[in-house]
């Protein structure tokens, strides 16, 4: 497994014990999903009971179909996964409570795929966040841009440019599909 190293980069550890200054980018394919979705839905409640904001069943729902898998999903993947087993939710009603899971940065938004994908961080709206997505298995793994934000941010100062957000997409191979790929040859 290759994990995101703060001092820079990506990096294999020679053991799997993991470091605290260390943080898994790519979860190993059978890592306890159940326990990564509890997570993200523990940090949501966290998050909006600090904020008194109230997470809804449908705001809810959302959050849970999103962290149910790595790879981001579009709107209506959304509405069909949130109706199963019941009424098909309205387009404007899943929009909704994206917006409110995307501004209390529970969910973030994939540009160059108009998709979304559950966050259980605990970062600021305004950080800057590298999105690494893989495209052999669509997995996207979230990786700190702290050491890149201020490069951005110096090269918008110099335009004077006021960034509202960041986002940065970087499109590959994950670690695990590379691994795979190497042992079929």
């Amino acid at each position: 497994m290759y994990l995101w190293v703060a001092a820079g980069g990506f990096e294999r550890p020679e053991s799997e014990g993991r470091n605290d200054h260390m943080t898994e980018v790519f979860p190993a394919p059978d890592h306890n999903h159940e326990r990564c979705s509890a997570d993200v839905i523990a940090h949501a409640v966290s998050i909006c009971t600090d904020r008194s904001q109230r997470l809804t069943p449908m705001r809810r729902k959302v959050l849970e179909v999103l962290a149910a898998s790595h790879k981001p999903l579009g709107a209506y993947e959304i509405i069909d996964a949130a109706a199963s087993g019941g009424p098909r939710p309205a387009p404007i009603t899943i929009y909704r409570a994206l917006d409110f899971l995307i501004e209390n940065g529970l969910v973030h938004r994939i540009e160059s795929r108009n998709a979304f994908l559950a966050c259980a961080h605990n970062h600021d709206r305004s950080a800057v966040v590298a999105f690494l997505i893989c495209e052999t298995c669509g997995d996207v793994g979230e990786a700190p841009g702290s050491d890149i934000s201020a490069s951005l941010s110096s090269a918008a100062n110099s335009a004077g440019f006021r960034p509202k957000m960041s986002v940065v997409e970087i499109t590959g191979t994950c670690a695990h599909c590379s691994e795979q790929r190497a042992a079929q040859t």
